[in-house]
């Protein structure tokens, strides 16, 4: 792992990037960097767009910051290992929480499900984004993972592409090693999916459905009931040692 700046501020802006070029930034931006972390014009930031890579910039504006100029590559844009979040959304703070680890851990797109126990019907899709944006920004990473809108779990099975590897997070499976039926289990060129069900579990059916598909791995999250936050960062913990970009295979 690269040698990561993790004192200078660094922000994310929806712009072109290269050096020279003049971002607008927004009034929300502006008040952050102006009024909260105290900077002024000439001093230096680090910014990204999730395309471009990363580039030191330096802040302008007379009264307050308005806007910043690009000056330098940091580093070039790297990509996420193609691993998706798939759960069934819960309440606030708990789901804000758990967008953020999911970015935190490697994840490249999250997609809510509505299963048949899950508590939440309506997603913020915005926050969502939102909590992404900021874990990207805390964490050093350079990517922004895709939100997609919440769809009913049968509709998302039939949706997704067969030939990835679908891990199903399941409470009522054998307890048995996580990281051995990772590892002895089917291969993952084609990208992972990691289904973390609701705080209810899954229904009969859905278990059903879901064990009927092809290139699917059941998993065993241990011997204890995990509550689904944290179910989310343990799953997509062994699914990268064993499979993604913790193991040396992006």
């Amino acid at each position: 792992m690269p040698q990561l700046d993790f004192r200078s501020p660094r922000l994310f802006v929806d712009a072109a990037l290269a050096a020279g070029e003049t971002v607008a930034l927004e009034r929300n931006q502006s008040n952050y960097l102006g009024n909260v972390l105290r900077l002024a014009a000439g001093e230096t930031i680090r910014v990204f767009n999730g395309r471009d890579g990363e580039w030191q910039a330096a802040i302008a504006g007379r009264k307050r910051p308005d806007s910043l100029t690009i000056v330098a590559q940091t580093r070039p844009q790297d990509r996420l290992p193609d691993l998706a979040y798939v759960f069934a959304p819960l309440k606030h703070a708990r789901l804000d929480y758990m967008v953020q680890k999911a970015v935190e851990m490697g994840a490249s797109s999250l997609q809510p499900v509505l299963t048949r126990f899950t508590q939440v019907s309506r997603v913020n899709s915005e926050r969502m984004r939102a909590n992404v944006i900021e874990a990207a920004e805390q964490c050093g990473i350079l990517s922004i993972a895709g939100v997609a809108e919440p769809m009913p779990l049968d509709r998302y099975l039939s949706q997704r592409e067969t030939q990835r590897l679908l891990v199903f997070c399941d409470e009522a499976a054998d307890a048995t090693s996580p990281l051995q039926a990772l590892q002895g289990g089917l291969a993952a060129a084609h990208g992972i999916d990691v289904l973390i069900g609701p705080e209810g579990g899954f229904a009969e059916e859905e278990r059903a459905l879901l064990l009927r598909l092809p290139r699917i791995l059941r998993l065993s999250l241990g011997p204890r009931i995990l509550r689904a936050d944290t179910a989310g960062v343990a799953a997509l913990a062994l699914v990268q040692a064993a499979l993604g970009d913790w193991a040396g295979t992006p």
